[in-house]
């Protein structure tokens, strides 16, 4: 009667209904480790992903179900988890330093990835200004104006940080972004700025600013190449959508 009853309860924590089924009881292939080894990384979602880097879950939920869980907290937004900082990742049931530290370094990892420059060597089209700054201004949640200063083969001879302002605005002097122009001997630019907002639309007043940097440019035969707005999924281009003459 014993070994029926204990035999009975081992079927049960196998059972895949049980809320305390643990990973490594799954079909192998069904694994998000062995599936990120033998297959396409990028067939694996976000929440398998981050179960590998907490390695375990509880008794309660296995690592993917805790996975689950914090994605849903966060909108399901991969970079809103990884933003989190120590105790609010500690805050979750399930979630102690050593877990929260793997989320930690990874998130400090992809900051400094984005934060390495783009090897673009010469900027010959809007993406090539989007990819070189990307880095810098798409993530801020705040508004930042940015310069790219091009050699007369449109290399690129610097990136400047002009203004840092708000969440939907900032402050640019013309004479800062031509003094850098000057002292470069640069004979083109693109200028940046970010919206927080993840709105592609330019306002009035970067219409207004836009055309104030170009006329005041001339003066000094430097050409303004561009004009770009970028969010954290995409850019908008002055000169592509025909507002730069």
């Amino acid at each position: 009667m014993e070994a029926s009853v204990k035999t009975g309860a081992f079927f049960f924590a196998l059972n895949l209904n049980s809320p305390t089924l643990k990973i490594k009881a799954w079909a192998k292939e069904d694994q998000p480790f062995y599936k990120l080894l033998q297959g396409d990384p990028s067939h694996l979602t976000n929440a398998e992903l981050i179960a590998i880097l907490l390695r375990s879950g509880s008794q309660e939920e296995s690592a993917l179900d805790l996975s689950k869980r914090l994605l849903a907290s966060q909108g399901n937004r991969l970079r809103d988890l990884l933003s989190l900082g120590e105790h609010q990742l500690c805050s979750y049931k399930g979630i102690g330093l050593v877990k929260a530290s793997n989320l930690l370094a990874v998130a400090e990892i992809l900051k400094r990835l984005e934060e390495q420059p783009a090897k673009v060597r010469r900027v010959k089209n809007s993406h090539d200004a989007y990819v070189y700054m990307r880095s810098k201004l798409a993530f801020l949640e705040h508004e930042e104006f940015w310069v790219l200063y091009l050699n007369n083969s449109n290399k690129v001879l610097a990136r400047k940080r002009i203004s840092k302002g708000g969440l939907t605005s900032t402050l640019v002097d013309c004479r800062e972004v031509l003094r850098w122009a000057l002292d470069l001997r640069s004979t083109a630019i693109v200028i940046c700025h970010n919206h927080p907002s993840d709105s592609l639309n330019p306002s009035s007043s970067d219409k207004e600013l836009t055309e104030k940097i170009i006329k005041a440019a001339e003066l000094m035969d430097i050409v303004v190449l561009d004009h770009l707005i970028l969010t954290k999924e995409s850019y908008f281009s002055f000169n592509d959508e025909g507002l730069i003459a």
